[in-house]
């Protein structure tokens, strides 16, 4: 269901839409919807735009339809629809009985063409592509009329009702709205509106060989469906004449009001679906649902929650012009949301063997540790504490600097929520001379507690029991290009960041890890905030890093990593 939204936000297209309101046009109606073509992912960009049409409808009391724009069989399929639906419902809206598809109108669509070429205004062309590109002319010159523009509405419709039977071959002709040649803007300069295409649609099949274009469906989809304010990117700006001259030659009444805002670009990502298509067949990623991917489906297996996508596009706002939106801000977005309900856990990523040489061999207590330590509500948990314990190996050096407050030669360290414990010796991997353990000392007086002679201790590290503690892997993900807008370069790929995906498989959870299960997300103290992988099983946890606790990248210089 939607979720309630505690205020109403304003902005130029909620402005209009009370401008119409005041006016009473559409009766009073708002019926907004999105319609997403499913030729792939949905990604934030496309969240965006769920959060604003769903947002608006709820807002003034109105309607918001999901349509899947399905107008060009190639590279459609239900696994893109099945997709949206569930990336869409796991945002938080719902749309009723309102989800419709574009090919649910083909019939009617076929009949609208059939009016245009009754009323003149439509007619068959058998330039080829090319051809057809060079006629349109340019931003500097006008377009040269077709030498089949003054065909019969006779032939024409005997043509096209032969192109529908499929006795033309792909690309022998097209339907052309009959418009202006000369038309400053070269949309109107009579668009195609019909072609040919064998190719089987995944939901009517071979019952085509002809297809409309996006822009003559689309429109026309929005008046069968009566929406009132049809809400888009800037792209579509100089199409809004065209989309208007076919609503008004076809559909009596009030047409959608066609709303432009500026798209989302998103630095250190990609939003091009053909580039976001390209990463995914050429395995620069392991798929759609990569947590590196900007789809909703990578973001939510990386960990991010719907809350968080909400709030971050609640802040962005919608523009009139197109700007570079800092991932950081994302980020952010969702660490204040995990901060706020992610329950807290010790896992050592790197380990470090240490034995507590004061601490009784057989002995194993339990030590109460909070799952929240701001929201008592959350409860506690019990965690086994025992002689052989794993730290983090950068929690220890043998020759620390001043102001390094982890443990070393001379040094004591607090273990979280545990004993105060003082390094003793250190064994050494003779070949390579690498620290493969610690002998330390505890003070058993000081469990969740100061020592009692007043000495000041300043580190505190985490800790997970060698003998109870769950092996588990580690996915370390970070930003999938190393520039800030390579959406700006042609050869984008030569960006990517050879270093966004770092897997750890040597790591220990806490015990009670071991039954995670997928989808579950926690803060990892000291480390970030981490999620289960749907590859979890039981025993066998394998977590995703979805953000650092603090933006690491913030320190590098031009955000320069990897």
């Amino acid at each position: 269901m939607t979720q309630p939204t505690t205020s109403n936000p304003t902005d130029f297209i909620r402005d209009i839409i009370d401008d119409d309101l005041r006016t009473n046009k559409h009766e009073g109606r708002v019926a907004t919807r999105f319609p997403p073509e499913p030729n792939g992912y949905i990604h934030i960009g496309h969240a965006k735009s769920v959060c604003l049409n769903f947002g608006i409808a709820q807002q003034y009391q109105g309607t918001c339809n999901l349509r899947m724009d399905d107008t060009d069989p190639l590279g459609e399929s239900m696994e893109f629809v099945e997709s949206i639906i569930h990336d869409v419902r796991w945002l938080g809206f719902d749309w009723a009985d309102r989800l419709f598809y574009a090919s649910d109108y083909f019939e009617r669509l076929y009949s609208f063409a059939v009016e245009l070429i009754r009323s003149g205004d439509a007619y068959v062309c058998s330039l080829t592509p090319d051809e057809i590109r060079e006629h349109r002319g340019s931003f500097t010159e006008p377009g040269r009329e077709s030498p089949y523009r003054n065909r019969s509405v006779e032939e024409n419709l005997d043509l096209f009702s032969r192109m529908r039977a499929g006795e033309f071959a792909d690309g022998a002709h097209v339907l052309r709205a009959k418009i202006d040649m000369a038309s400053p803007n070269i949309v109107m300069r009579d668009p195609i509106i019909y072609r040919i295409k064998r190719e089987p649609h995944y939901r009517t099949g071979t019952d085509w060989v002809i297809y409309p274009m996006y822009d003559f469906a689309h429109c026309l989809s929005d008046a069968l469906e009566g929406i009132t304010h049809s809400i888009c990117t800037l792209e579509f700006e100089n199409n809004r004449p065209l989309y208007d001259w076919f609503v008004e030659k076809l559909i009596p009444g009030p047409r959608p009001k066609q709303i432009e805002f500026a798209r989302l670009n998103l630095s250190y990502t990609v939003l091009s679906k053909r580039r976001l298509i390209e990463l995914v067949k050429n395995h620069f990623v392991q798929g759609w649902d990569d947590p590196r991917m900007p789809t909703v489906t990578g973001m939510r297996r990386r960990g991010y929650t719907p809350e968080a996508i909400r709030n971050f596009c609640a802040q962005i706002g919608v523009a009139k012009n197109d700007n570079l939106i800092d991932i950081s801000l994302l980020e952010h977005c969702v660490r204040e949301d995990l901060n706020a309900h992610a329950p807290r856990a010790l896992c050592v990523l790197n380990p470090l063997r240490v034995v507590i040489d004061n601490y009784p061999e057989d002995l194993v207590e339990e030590i109460e540790c909070p799952n929240h330590p701001q929201d008592p509500d959350m409860g506690t948990r019990k965690l086994p504490f025992s002689r052989e314990l794993y730290i983090e190996q950068d929690d220890f050096l043998e020759d620390p600097p001043k102001k390094y407050h982890r443990l070393g030669p001379g040094r004591e360290v607090r273990l979280r929520n545990a004993y105060v414990i003082r390094y003793e010796s250190m064994v050494k991997d003779e070949k390579t001379g690498q620290v493969i353990e610690l002998h330390c000392s505890y003070d058993p007086g000081t469990r969740n507690a100061p020592p009692a002679d007043g000495r000041k201790v300043q580190g505190v590290i985490h800790w997970v029991s060698a003998r109870h503690a769950v092996p588990a892997e580690v996915r370390l993900y970070d930003r999938l290009f190393r520039i800030e807008d390579p959406g700006s370069e042609e050869d984008y790929t030569k960006h990517l960041n050879r270093e966004s995906l770092e897997i750890l498989s040597s790591c220990y959870a806490e015990s009670s890890l071991g039954t995670t299960e997928p989808g579950l997300k926690y803060q990892f103290e000291r480390l970030g905030y981490f999620c289960a992988d749907p590859d979890t099983a039981p025993g066998k946890p394998v977590f995703n890093r979805i953000v650092p606790l603090r933006d690491s990248w913030a320190k590098a210089a031009g955000g320069r990593k990897g």
